[in-house]
This record gives C-alpha cells, sequence and structure tokens, in this order.
C-alpha cells in the first residue's frame, strides 16, 4: 500500500505545482484576483487546474478502493499513468486546448480502470460474505 500512498501524494503534489502554475500566470499575464477570464493563456492554466481537481474528486476514492479490494501494485501502475497524463494534459492544452485529447484519454482511462476495479472488488467481497 505504500506505493499507493506514494501516488497519492505525487497527485496531491502534481494539483499544487498545477495551482503554483496559475498563480504565475496570473502574475505574469497581469489577471488581477478574483478575476479567472480575460486572458486566452491564463483561462487555460486555470482550466487544467480546475479539470484536475474535477478528476481528484474521483481519482482518490478508486485508487484506494481497487487498492484495498484488487491490487495495490495495479493501483498504484494505474495512478502513475495518470500522473503523466495530466502533465500530457497540461502541456497540450496550455499550447493548444486542441491537443489536450491525449492527456485526457491518458488521465480518465485509468481513473474509470480503478473505479470499476475497485467497485467489482468490493461487489465480490460484499457477496461473499
Amino acid at each position: 500500500m505504500s506505493l499507493v500512498a506514494i501516488v497519492t501524494g505525487l497527485a496531491l503534489i502534481q494539483y499544487m505545482y498545477f495551482g503554483y502554475q496559475v498563480g504565475g500566470a496570473r502574475g505574469r499575464l497581469g489577471v488581477k484576483a478574483p478575476a479567472i477570464t480575460g486572458n486566452e493563456q491564463f483561462e487555460r492554466y486555470f482550466r487544467v487546474q480546475q479539470n484536475t481537481l474535477e478528476l481528484l474528486v474521483v481519482l482518490l476514492p478508486s485508487l484506494w478502493m481497487f487498492a484495498s479490494y484488487l491490487s495495490a501494485p495495479t493501483a498504484a501502475a494505474l495512478g502513475a499513468v495518470y500522473l503523466v497524463g495530466r502533465f500530457v494534459y497540461s502541456i497540450g492544452y496550455v499550447k493548444d486546448p486542441a491537443k489536450r485529447s491525449a492527456g485526457f484519454g491518458l488521465s480518465f482511462l485509468p481513473i474509470a480502470a480503478l473505479l470499476l476495479g475497485g467497485l467489482y472488488g468490493a461487489i465480490r467481497v460484499a457477496l461473499a460474505g
């Protein structure tokens, strides 16, 4: 389970890093708080952070469910794919939003596998009594 905890910590650090990038873009591009619109480049950084937050809500419990009911090493590996996918997504989205698809797929598919696998494992254990 330590690998799952490491992936969890890395996912949270990655989210904090994306927040740091938003703050930097805010200053660099002159977008004064509380504004979140008005500069397309800033909005790209902001959307990367927000989309990452939206996915974290599903990733973290799914990661731990999968690890608990099926396989911690596999959960950690899928989580690592998610982390790589988030960086691919971020780079693509900031450069050109039309280039975010590969990164989104590399982020979303591992979460779907973790969620479905974790739910399957929990149901299997519940039915076994």
